[in-house]
């Protein structure tokens, strides 16, 4: 199997209805800062908070009858969670997710309110995988895995054909030029790579001039190392922590990434301060809360990881699940 443009195109046909189709965002301040043209995709506006859901919806609406009634099982920090929790109480399907025991309370509680029955494990201890596989077997539910995926990187590839669309047919951006129909450089949230994935395979047939670039956390730089050695590689077991939770894959997909490989221009690496001064940034200019995982790339723009100077460039916001104690804590240090 491989993931196209048509898949993509029939996963938005299949969302239509269900999804946000967020908008596309412009501020005069953040143009000045970059000395640039910047547009944000705000997938926090998202269903359940993140981008997450485009996937978990499309992955599920794709079960036959029978997988259906026997129910999903997933793995999760958090978004993928409240995604399949969320597309599954719209289906109608049961949903068993294991998340680790120290994830965001906020996406813990999120994720059993929308109906899902969560496992906690010890995510430096235990492996997730070896849960779920072994529930899986026992209840003969389907594994949808958070990136390693076709079905899940087609819906997140929607978030890229929005992007897309919008700046071709833009009503909603009023006076915009045809000189900005496509953009030069676009800077995308990585952790397992499924969104990078499902992004870049749209832009690479619908704009494939555009420069794409994931953003990972600082020591958490799998794609990056992968990127220049040419083959995955892994995160050391020992880590210094991050706050970015819903970005800490221990490696890139085995399924997407090759496709990254194939279409990123580069991966780029942020720091947790330089995360957190990025919420306060969305926060008190943009008005928009984000979760540390859901602002890298726009802390990659902020601390000029790549010149975008006189460019047109798209950042994705992924996720606003973030603790309301840490969010707290970090916007009242302006």
């Amino acid at each position: 199997m491989s993931l196209t443009a048509a898949d993509i195109e029939n996963a938005a046909a299949r969302l239509h209805g269900h999804s946000v189709r967020t908008p596309l965002l412009r501020h005069p301040d953040l143009d000045a800062r970059c000395d640039a043209r910047i547009w944000l995709k705000p997938e926090c506006l998202q269903r359940s908070g993140s981008f997450k859901f485009r996937g978990a919806f499309n992955a599920l609406s794709r079960l036959s009858p029978t997988q259906q009634q026997r129910g999903v099982l997933a793995w999760s920090s958090g978004n993928h969670a409240q995604g399949i929790a969320a597309a599954a109480a719209l289906l109608g399907i049961k949903a068993t997710i294991v998340m680790p025991a120290d994830a965001p309370q906020i996406k813990l509680m999120n994720t059993r309110a929308l109906g899902a029955e969560v496992v906690c494990y010890d995510r430096y201890r235990e492996s997730r995988e070896a849960i779920g596989t072994n529930l899986a077997e026992q209840s003969g539910a389907t594994i949808i895995a958070p990136y390693d995926n076709y079905d899940v990187m087609a819906g997140q590839g929607t978030c890229g054909l929005e992007i897309v669309q919008q700046l071709q047919s833009p009503p909603e951006l009023a006076g915009q030029s045809a000189a900005d129909a496509t953009l030069d450089s676009l800077l995308i949230c990585c952790g397992g790579g499924g969104l990078s994935a499902g992004i870049t395979t749209a832009f690479a047939h619908y704009s494939p001039d555009t420069q794409l670039y994931a953003v990972e956390p600082e020591h958490y730089n799998d794609h990056a190392r992968s990127l220049r050695s040419g083959r995955r590689e892994s995160n050391p077991t020992e880590l210094p922590p991050s706050i970015c939770d819903a970005l800490l894959a221990p490696a890139p997909g085995r399924l997407t990434f090759p496709i990254n490989q194939t279409h990123l221009a580069g991966v780029l690496t942020v720091s947790d301060d330089m995360v957190k001064e990025a919420m306060r940034y969305a926060f008190r200019v943009l008005k928009l809360v984000v979760e540390p995982g859901g602002a890298v790339a726009l802390a990659a723009l902020l601390s000029q990881q790549v010149d975008v100077r006189d460019q047109r460039v798209g950042v994705i916001i992924s996720g606003g699940n973030v603790d309301p104690e840490l969010f707290a804590n970090i916007i009242s240090k302006y």
